[in-house]
C-alpha cells in the first residue's frame, strides 16, 4: 500500500477530527439558554420586588402630612431640610422623606423623646442617660426630660410630633420647645390620641396590670405600655387654645378612628367598653374617633392672625 493510501486510510479513521461534536454544541446552547432564562426570572423578581416595596412605601405615606411638606421643601431650594421627630414612636414613613431624598433632598432627622426604658426600645435600644445615632436616615436620638432638651431655637423646618404628648407630663410645656425650636414659615405635624374619647378615657381609667396585658395582646412584640397621661392640651380644644395663644395657624385638621387590633373576641370587647364610655358620658367622651392629626404653620411674621 502506497505511502499516500495509507494516509488517506488514517484520515478516514476519525471523521469528527477537528470539528466539534453536535451533540456537545447543542448541550451548552441549551445550558446557555437555561441560564439566560434564569437571569431573566431573577430579573423580573427583584423588579417584581422593588416595585411591591415602593408602593408599599406608598401606602404608608399619608399625604396629608406629605404635601404640606413638599410644598415647604420647594420654597428652601439649595439646603438641607432639618426634621425633628418627637417620639421613637411617631411613624416617620408616612410624611414621604424616602422619596424626597431619591429626588435629590437631604433630610436630617434628630429624634427626641422622654428617656425610659420603652423609648429606649422602640428606638432600638442604649443605656439610660446616654443618647444615640440610629441608621443613616434616621439620624441622632436624644433621650431626657423633653422640657430640658438640648434644642436650638429656630433650627429645624418641620417638628413631627407623633404618639407622644398623650403619654407625657407637661405636654403644654414640651409644645412650648419644640415651637421654639422652628424656623418661621416651618410646620409642625402632630398625631396623638384625643383625650376627649372614648379610647383615651379607657387607657385612663384600667388598672396597670390590666394595660400591660392589652398591651401584651395587641402590640405583641413591641416596646410598651407607655404612661396614660393626656394633658389637657391633647383635646381638639386644648390644642385650638394653644394655636391661639402663640400665634400658630392650624392649616388642616382631621380625626381617624383605629382599632385595637385584629378581629377577635379581646378587640370586640374593649370595642363594646368604649361604645358604653361614649354612651354613658353622653357623647362628651367621643367613640367616633381617638386619634386627632394637625398641620399647624409657624408663620413669619409674629403678628399673624389665626385664621
Amino acid at each position: 500500500m502506497s505511502a499516500a493510501a495509507g494516509s488517506h486510510a488514517a484520515g478516514s479513521s476519525s471523521p469528527g477530527a477537528g470539528q466539534e461534536d453536535p451533540t456537545a454544541r447543542a448541550s451548552a446552547a441549551a445550558q446557555n439558554a437555561q441560564q439566560a432564562v434564569m437571569r431573566a426570572r431573577h430579573t423580573a423578581g427583584k423588579a417584581r420586588m422593588a416595585a411591591e416595596s415602593e408602593a408599599q412605601r406608598g401606602r404608608l405615606v399619608r399625604e396629608m402630612f406629605a404635601q404640606p411638606i413638599r410644598d415647604y421643601l420647594y420654597k428652601v431650594l439649595g439646603r438641607p431640610i432639618a426634621v425633628l421627630r418627637g417620639g421613637c414612636r411617631a411613624p416617620v414613613e408616612e410624611l414621604g422623606l424616602e422619596k424626597l431624598r431619591a429626588s435629590g433632598y437631604e433630610i436630617r432627622i434628630t429624634t427626641v423623646d422622654q428617656d425610659s426604658p420603652a423609648a429606649r426600645a422602640a428606638a432600638g435600644g442604649g443605656s439610660p442617660g446616654e443618647d444615640m445615632t440610629g441608621a443613616a436616615d434616621m439620624g441622632r436620638f436624644l433621650f431626657g426630660d423633653l422640657r430640658m432638651v438640648s434644642l436650638p431655637p429656630r433650627s429645624f423646618d418641620i417638628v413631627y410630633c407623633g404618639f407622644l404628648l398623650e403619654r407625657i407630663p407637661h405636654a403644654a410645656l414640651v409644645l412650648d420647645r419644640f415651637v421654639a425650636a422652628l424656623r418661621p414659615g416651618g410646620l409642625l405635624l402632630l398625631r396623638l390620641r384625643d383625650r376627649d374619647c372614648a379610647a383615651a378615657a379607657l387607657d385612663r381609667m384600667a388598672p396597670e396590670p390590666v394595660r400591660r396585658m392589652l398591651w401584651a395582646r395587641l402590640h405583641p412584640g413591641e416596646p410598651g405600655p407607655f404612661p396614660a397621661t393626656y394633658d389637657p392640651v391633647t383635646s381638639a380644644r386644648g390644642l385650638q387654645a394653644y394655636a391661639a395663644s402663640h400665634g400658630l395657624v392650624i392649616v388642616r385638621h382631621e380625626t381617624a378612628r383605629t382599632t385595637p387590633g385584629a378581629p377577635s373576641r379581646l378587640t370586640g370587647a374593649i370595642g363594646m367598653a368604649r361604645a358604653l364610655i361614649a354612651w354613658l358620658s353622653r357623647g362628651r367622651l367621643t367613640d367616633a374617633h381617638d386619634e386627632m392629626l394637625y398641620v399647624i404653620r409657624k408663620p413669619e411674621d409674629r403678628f399673624a392672625r389665626l385664621v
